[in-house]
Formats: structure tokens, sequence, C-alpha cells
């Protein structure tokens, strides 16, 4: 890797980031590619993301495209207490009253700084973003004041934030919080950059979500299947009849005709197709030994 220093202009100031910096910010970039699932992503931001970018929470956001909130991640690296998480994350937490916030005023980029009370904030609908960033005197200061004191209630001093814009497959917002230092151009030039990847990530967590409370309902029986349904299960989806059933397994059909009821009662259907279709579902197919 090259030691010459990286430069690129921000809003304010050139941010030249050094051959450690360069390092990590690549690192996080591969790192971020194989991000399947949330363990992987909690990983992904307690490794890779934290030694570019040290923060005490991250709390990322993602919206349809109608700006309703479809799934929430909160990840620390030290135990949060619930009642604070909640204030956070939750559903009128500070995280999302900030983003939206920042979506009725059309920002994707924001540093919060309740300690010192210099804020910088990029307005989307600027023709050049990099001009609308102000100081704590001037209109970032008013757009942030709101914050400034819940952040500090919540024991933060500061927060940096950024967003996607509307995007019709969904959009994404992103909010660090409690860094070491005073957030600077720098750590809103590394979001920027791992903006893409960020959100890449919080939409596949989202479907993978999403996905599984669609088939929450289905993976919950009373009780298990029993041997002896599996068997007469497999044999209705070869299309037997229950007295061709009744020949295989050494019973009467009537026994079968019992057993489908017990079946149709516990998977919460009324025919053989809906049984077949819903035992598929839950993945209740066994290979039987002796199937032909």
């Amino acid at each position: 890797m090259s030691t010459l220093p990286v430069a690129t202009a921000t809003a304010t100031a050139m941010v030249i980031l050094s051959q450690r910096e360069q390092e990590y910010l690549l690192h996080a970039v591969e790192a971020a590619v194989p991000v399947d699932n949330a363990r992987q992503f909690f990983l992904w931001t307690q490794g890779p993301l934290q030694a570019l970018l040290p923060h005490r929470v991250l709390v990322a956001l993602h919206f349809d495209g109608h700006d309703r909130l479809l799934h929430v991640e909160c990840q620390h690296s030290t135990v949060l207490d619930a009642a604070l998480r909640q204030r956070l994350a939750g559903d009128d937490g500070l995280a999302l009253r900030l983003a939206r916030h920042c979506r009725q005023h059309d920002c994707r980029s924001l540093l919060l700084d309740a300690a010192h009370g210099a804020d910088c904030a990029h307005v989307a609908n600027v023709a050049d973003a990099a001009n609308a960033a102000d100081d704590g005197d001037g209109a970032a200061a008013r757009f942030a004041a709101p914050f400034r004191t819940q952040l500090r209630a919540l024991g933060f001093d500061n927060l940096a934030l950024h967003a996607t814009g509307r995007l019709a497959g969904g959009s994404s917002v992103f909010v660090l919080l409690g860094l070491p230092q005073r957030p600077q151009a720098r750590h809103a030039y590394f979001l920027a950059l791992l903006l893409p990847h960020l959100h890449l990530m919080l939409q596949h967590l989202a479907h993978c979500g999403a996905a599984s409370r669609a088939t929450a309902g289905l993976t919950v029986l009373s009780r298990p299947v029993s041997a002896r349904e599996a068997e007469i299960l497999h044999w209705v989806r070869e299309g037997k009849s229950n007295h061709e059933i009744g020949q295989i397994l050494g019973i009467s059909g009537l026994t079968v005709k019992n057993h489908l009821q017990r079946l149709y009662r516990l998977l919460g259907v009324s025919n053989r197709t809906h049984a077949i279709a819903r035992s598929a579902a839950l993945r209740l197919f066994q290979p039987l030994a002796y199937a032909a």
C-alpha cells in the first residue's frame, strides 16, 4: 500500500488520510462484503468499524419508499441499560426522532457536539452540499438545537449521522453516538465512504427480518409431529389414498383418516393440498428408508 496520504475536499477542510486510516478503511470495506446476518453485522461493527470510527453506540434505521420504518439495529460493545436502549432506539427514541427530523429537512449528514455546541449539517437539497455546512452560530446549530439537551440527558456528548437519499427500494439512516473525540469533517467523510456498504448490509438484515416475521406463525406448532404422522404425510405427498396408505403401513384406511384429521388441526389446514404445502414450509418431510 502506498505511504502517501490520500486527500479529499469536504465541507470546510481538506481531509488527509494517514496510511493507517487507509488500511482501516480498506479493511472495513472488504470485511463488509461477506456480512450476511445479524451476528456478522455485530462483529463488523465491533471490529472494522470501531477501528475506523470509535463510538459507544450505533443505531441503524431502514425505511421503505414511503418513509415507514421497517427495521432498527442497535449495536453496542458494552452492556446497555434496557431503558436507555429504548430511549435511544425505541419507537419514540432519539435516533428515530432525529432521523425523521433530518429527513423532513432533507439533511443527509449531521455532526452534533452537545458538549461544545459546534454542529455541522449537510443539506441534500443544496446543489453543492459542501456549501451547506455551517458552524455552531448558524443554520446547523439552529437545526440541531432541539437535540443537544436530549443527547446530554442520555449521557452522550456527541453524535455523527449519515443517511442515504430517498430510494425506491428503501433508505437508511445511521447514527453513531459517543465518539471519543469531537466529531469532525473526517468522521463525516468516513461515514460517507462506508454508507453504500452500511446501507446494503442493513437492507439485507431488514429483508431477512421481514422473512422471519412472515414465517414466524408457521414455525410454531402446539406439539411435534409424530413418527406415524410423518409417514402419513410422506405418502399423502406421494398422492396415495387413505386406503393405499393403510395398506403400506399395515393399518386401516379409517385410522389413516383419523391421523389426517389430527394433522389438519395441528397444521391449521382443512385439506390434503394445504397440509402438503404447510408441511413443506415447515420442512416436515423426511426421506423414508423404505420409500419407493
